[in-house]
């Protein structure tokens, strides 16, 4: 009778064991993805961080849901963006997406916590991983290389504008890859038989003071090479530019959406959609240094055709045809 009497009893703590054993195989929290940007949080979301949410929706991730997206903006001022690395350290983060122009604040931050940066340039170069196939360490995310892209800009300007002699390189030397994309400027201008103006701003104050040297000595376009800073003052440069009549050639599509003329560059919505699967990835446990650096294969040129007709400009039907995305 006690036998009996203990058998379903025996089986509820088998019950209760199977249970407990399962919660214990529970993750004890939902994942948490810390988002580091030098720049403002826009509302509604950046193309760029919109694509990123899309990546994250389609392999299941919806934030709020079955993630947390813990999000610090610098607000363009660097200085905040080691402060704000270190808070998502100490929240323990799972993951840290880090937008070009906060890698080193990440980076510095932690050496453990994964670091997915969604456009990585020339890291193999900058010394962030080891090599592209194995980075080594606890960085990683799609990339791509600035070789040749500077040239290729100069090539594009030359075949819309085909009397263009004297181009304006508006560009920050301490910025990831300038000089190189500087020198690469230097050798496609000797080929084009162009003369080259160098403007370097490193800080605000030499934004006015290049303005004022384009102001006195007209170029015949402006390329700008992107960075933070460059991004930052993206409104007024369009506007200099536009009043004093300079065709420009940007890095960005933004850029162009926002006034400018030209851009070519690989497709960084693309970039930042791909970054949603590394961090997938490291999610389900891959260890970032193993994960190889897949480079863009996707690039765009735009052209804002409404901006060619206000300088004046008609910009060849054989470049229209090539262009990704003609805007009028």
């Amino acid at each position: 009778m006690i036998l009996r009497a203990l058998k379903p009893l025996v089986f509820v703590l088998a019950i209760v064991g199977v249970l407990a054993g399962a919660e214990a195989q529970r993750p004890d929290k939902i994942p948490r993805i810390g988002y580091l940007v030098i720049s403002p949080l826009a509302d509604p979301p950046s193309a760029e961080r919109a694509a990123f949410l899309d990546g994250l929706k389609d392999l299941g991730y919806v934030a709020g849901r079955n993630i947390v997206i813990e999000y610090r903006s610098a607000a363009w001022n660097r200085e905040l963006l080691p402060e704000l690395a270190t808070e998502l350290v100490n929240l323990k983060v799972d993951v840290i997406v880090a937008v070009p122009g906060a890698v080193d604040a990440a980076r510095a931050a932690t050496k453990t916590i994964p670091i997915i940066v969604p456009s990585l340039t020339d890291p193999v170069e900058e010394g962030l991983v080891k090599s592209l196939a194995r980075p080594g360490g606890n960085i990683t995310g799609p990339g791509w290389s600035a070789e040749g892209l500077t040239g290729k800009r100069l090539e594009l300007l030359k075949e819309a504008i085909p009397k263009l002699s004297r181009v304006a390189i508006l560009w920050n030397p301490t910025n990831e890859g300038a000089k190189r994309q500087w020198q690469e400027a230097q050798s496609a201008a000797r080929k084009l038989r162009m003369t080259l103006q160098s403007l370097e701003v490193r800080d605000p104050n030499d934004v006015p003071k290049a303005f004022a040297v384009m102001t006195q000595k007209h170029p015949d376009a402006l390329i700008t090479v992107a960075s933070a800073l460059t991004t930052a003052y993206r409104p007024i440069i369009i506007e200099f530019a536009t009043k004093q009549r300079i065709p420009t050639m940007f890095a960005l599509k933004a850029d162009v959406e926002a006034g400018g003329l030209i851009s070519y560059a690989p497709s960084l919505t693309d970039t930042f959609r791909r970054a949603a699967r590394y961090v997938d990835r490291v999610l389900k446990g891959a260890n970032p240094g193993d994960l190889p650096i897949e480079e863009s294969t996707r690039f765009e040129l735009v052209i804002n055709l409404k901006m060619a007709k206000a300088l004046g400009l008609t910009i060849p039907k054989t470049l229209l045809l090539q262009a990704d995305q003609v805007i009028e």
